[in-house]
């Protein structure tokens, strides 16, 4: 590096935002994830040993996973490279492992190769990089908010560990808050900045566990509101909510939070909670998922975990999937809310949905009994002569429309698919079946 280098890297250093310039230098600056680098874990011990393997870091956006790979690039004697899979492709690759051929071979040194959002590169280009991570040419470090069982290579994976960071809770967001506004050096203490309490819990609330969110509007506030007649910058819980208009909600429609969101949504109307499925169903409305999407959903937990219980809770679904297709928002929201409750605080019951898998299992376990002969039909031609439909005891012909029958192949007979719950309607079906059978 020359003087030029030098007073560029220099000025971009201070001239860099916020959440750029308060980036950790050492693992112990860095805020949470204690699950991964706390001082008895392996990755803790493998950055402070040096002998860090190829890993992949998965989390929500602001978590840090960048900022882990900069702390590696400081404690490590490896040389560093990093490139971003948005606006690299495997030219800039070839170069890098050329250098890292060409280093290991005069130097001795092994090379860190850093790529963020990994999950950007096609298969090819990932599968590029699988023989130099094999023989060690480069330590790789992925970094990607996608789960990367779904969108790195099955190869790659398995010769890197996997670290999945986590959202930070309040108080670290807090503490960071903290830093930035008082620290002269990287922060915005030369400022003369005061920040309230409330703010600071707004803020960290609002952030979601995103740091590079509240460190943002951090800045924005310290740059745009004017000092007080004490000559201090004063960041009252007024100016934070003007920093942050309304709170982000994490929710990626291809992703994990897509997934998850939409499983609490059918837990919590399985479980009987309507508040939280109105929280969850307001929490993908706003994120803009398919009103199609959810209202299939609704129909598919109205059937497997309300069922019998409340035969009319699949007609309110069915009825709800119909008009939200023909009325569109913002009205549907109001149609998904009603079927959604519905469902959640219907009587629960998933005998028939248990019925149907068990029939289904025994089906594909074992060779399919054969039609009872007098259950046959007996219509077609030749059908009577092979005598179908003989001895077959019509139920309406007898009390309580009913006649007991064989209805099940031989094989079967006895078995039990088909049991009713305690709850909502299934009660009537179960004794009304106890009555006209017994």
């Amino acid at each position: 590096m020359d003087l030029f280098d030098y007073m560029r890297e220099q000025k971009q250093d201070k001239e860099s935002p916020l959440a750029s310039r308060m980036r950790p230098k050492s693992l112990d600056e860095v805020v949470g994830q204690q699950h991964i680098i706390g001082k008895d874990k392996l990755l803790y011990r493998a950055i402070m040993a040096d002998k860090l393997g190829s890993v992949i870091f998965y989390g929500p956006p602001g978590t840090g996973k960048t900022t882990l790979a900069k702390v590696i690039a400081n404690q490590t004697a490896s040389a560093f490279a990093q490139i971003n899979a948005t606006t690299s492709g495997k030219k800039d690759m070839e170069e890098i492992i050329k250098a890292a051929k060409d280093r290991q071979l005069t130097l001795g040194q092994k090379t860190i190769l850093f790529i963020d959002e990994i999950h950007r590169f096609n298969k090819g280009q990932q599968d590029y990089l699988l023989p130099f991570v094999e023989d060690g040419t480069i330590t790789l470090i992925g970094a990607t908010t996608e789960n990367p069982y779904f969108e790195v290579n099955g190869a790659l994976l398995s010769r890197s560990h996997i670290f999945e960071l986590k959202s930070l809770d309040n108080e670290s967001v807090m503490a960071l808050i903290d830093k930035a506004v008082y620290d002269k050096e990287r922060g915005m203490g030369a400022y003369n900045v005061e920040i309230s309490n409330e703010a600071k819990a707004f803020l960290a609330d609002m952030s979601e566990g995103d740091a590079r969110t509240a460190l943002n509007a951090i800045e924005l506030g310290v740059l745009t509101t004017n000092p007080s007649e004490d000559a201090k910058i004063h960041i009252t819980l007024e100016v934070a909510e003007e920093c942050i208009q309304r709170r982000a909600v994490r929710y990626d429609k291809s992703g994990d939070n897509h997934y998850d969101t939409i499983s609490a949504f059918i837990k919590s109307m399985r479980g009987s909670d309507p508040d939280a499925v109105l929280y969850y169903l307001a929490k993908m409305l706003n994120a803009g998922e398919s009103v199609t999407f959810i209202a299939r959903r609704i129909m598919i937990c109205a059937t497997e975990d309300v069922g019998m219980a409340d035969p009319n809770a699949i007609v309110v679904a069915v009825s709800c999937a119909e008009a939200v297709e023909r009325i569109g928002m913002p009205e549907a929201r109001i149609i998904l809310a009603e079927a959604a409750v519905y469902v959640a605080t219907a009587p629960k019951s998933n005998a028939s949905y248990m019925g149907i898998e068990k029939a289904l299992a025994k089906v594909k376990e074992s060779q399919t009994g054969e039609v009872p002969n007098h259950l046959k039909d007996a219509h077609y031609k030749g059908a009577a002569k092979l005598g179908h439909g003989e001895d077959y005891l019509y139920a309406h012909d007898y009390p309580n429309h009913y006649v007991k029958q064989q209805y099940l192949p031989d094989e079967l007979v006895g078995t039990k698919f088909y049991e009713p719950g305690d709850l909502g309607y299934e009660i009537e079906v179960k004794d009304r079946m106890n009555k006209i059978k017994n």
